[in-house]
């Protein structure tokens, strides 16, 4: 279910809730219908429908609500319709490939409150658009109104329209219970609790999750314990609209679908020379291995909760890439095998066969050193995502660098949320989308 179902459940549940009411109130018993012959259905007057924005509305913000209230009556289903007038200015790609795909990505849903008097829109509308409401409501005697408001939004100009670089993970991959939701933006986001509203995570086991900013173009979702193995998750981007800082919109929407699959944690104490992989709770295997030298920072291998990132069947380690020069103490450039990132700073776990002290002693440059079997196994048995717990050094991991986001406690986490708010990922985004005082 993605977040845009989610909303239109809310929806019909809060119309369901009026239905019940008026038919309870329809119902009375056989005495009262002896004392009165008048139905009082019979003299309801019409429902009454006002629309914002009003009909004729020309360049409206993208981020302005939808709303729509009825008098005497109860609004019983609202359509809006969005047709880009400048298709040239939507950029291509996304998560969702073909045309119905995308055209339920813009379908747009909203929430009632418990009488069925007003209706709002859940999301932002599409820029350089031609918008066209549609609502009814029925008043007590079950007979119709509906009322109809035209009006076009402002489009979003070349060079102020915020657009998705790139995002991890991707839809059909399957991951770690560890995996952070990271989207990459091309432009800087100042409206940051409009966005990440905009932003809803929908997982089959609900958890607690909350948005951070590493920086002003990246967002990054973490749950507040790792992942429930073996579910769906589905993340709805509905950044269409929303203004991202001043004067820059949001021009499509997205949507990522990826499997959270079987839960692997890997444990290091690095003055023991091995690593233990449980596999869903169970031992899995025992590994050799040899960490960092710890001679100097450098080349002393981080202590904490580490995220599997990309991997690589042949890599060159070039120390002039994370800040030792070539021909300087301490410079390398070597080619290894069956490497997995597991920071931004150069730490890996990968084959080094040559290493005579695997098992018995620490002497690589930070790394994660192991034989060739354990570095094939490794390599092809291990997810982005799973986690590689590390402990026994001086050098704490750092929580930005690479996916080090679980070094964080939640607390933590949760106070780097520009909403002050965790999402569950059933219940939809915690607030507004929309722009203020709109």
């Amino acid at each position: 279910m993605t977040g845009k179902t989610q909303s239109a459940v809310k929806r019909r549940f809060g119309i369901g809730l009026v239905a019940l009411a008026l038919v309870a109130t329809a119902c009375t018993s056989g005495d009262a219908e002896t004392q009165s012959n008048s139905d009082p259905a019979a003299d309801a007057e019409p429902a009454e429908l006002s629309i914002t924005p009003e009909e004729g509305g020309e360049e409206v913000a993208p981020n302005t609500p939808v709303r729509v209230t009825a008098e005497h009556g109860t609004i019983s289903d609202v359509q809006i319709d969005q047709t880009v007038v400048d298709e040239a200015a939507v950029p291509d790609g996304g998560e969702a490939d073909g045309e119905d795909d995308e055209a339920e990505l813009y379908e747009m849903t909203g929430t009632i409150n418990e009488d069925g008097t007003e209706w709002i829109s859940d999301w932002n509308l599409r820029p350089g658009s031609e918008i066209v409401v549609t609502a009814t409501a029925e008043n007590e005697a079950g007979e119709e109104t509906e009322v109809t408001s035209e009006f076009s939004t402002l489009e979003a100009v070349a060079g102020q329209r915020l657009e998705l670089v790139s995002n991890f993970p991707s839809s059909g991959d399957t991951v770690g219970v560890g995996m952070p939701v990271v989207i990459n933006f091309d432009m800087p986001v100042s409206n940051k609790s409009q966005v990440e509203n905009s932003m809803n995570v929908v997982a089959e086991q609900e958890i607690a999750g909350a948005w951070n900013w590493v920086t002003d173009q990246m967002a990054v979702f973490r749950p507040e314990e790792y992942w429930e193995p073996h579910q769906n998750v589905t993340v709805d981007l509905n950044l269409s609209g929303v203004e991202a800082s001043e004067g820059v919109y949001g021009v499509r929407d997205y949507q990522i679908d990826f499997e959270v699959g079987r839960e692997l944690i890997a444990t290091m104490h690095v003055p023991d020379h091995e690593m233990e992989i449980e596999i869903d709770g169970e031992h899995e295997r025992t590994i050799d291995v040899s960490n960092g030298a710890a001679n100097r920072r450098f080349d002393t291998t981080t202590t904490g909760v580490h995220v599997l990132m990309e991997r690589y069947d042949t890599i060159t380690m070039d120390s002039s890439t994370v800040g030792i020069p070539e021909d300087s103490p301490g410079s390398y450039r070597v080619d290894v095998n069956y490497a997995v990132r597991t920071s931004n700073s150069g730490e890996f776990v990968h084959e080094m066969s040559s290493n005579g002290a695997i098992g018995s002693a620490n002497t690589s440059n930070g790394c994660t050193n192991l034989r060739m079997d354990d570095a094939v196994w490794f390599y092809e048995n291990t997810l982005m995502g799973d986690i590689l717990d590390t402990t026994g050094t001086d050098r704490e991991f750092e929580w930005d660098n690479g996916w080090g986001y679980w070094q964080k406690s939640w607390d933590e986490w949760l106070e780097g949320s520009e909403t002050d708010e965790a999402q569950m990922t059933t219940d939809g985004t915690p607030g507004s989308v929309h722009g203020e005082d709109l």
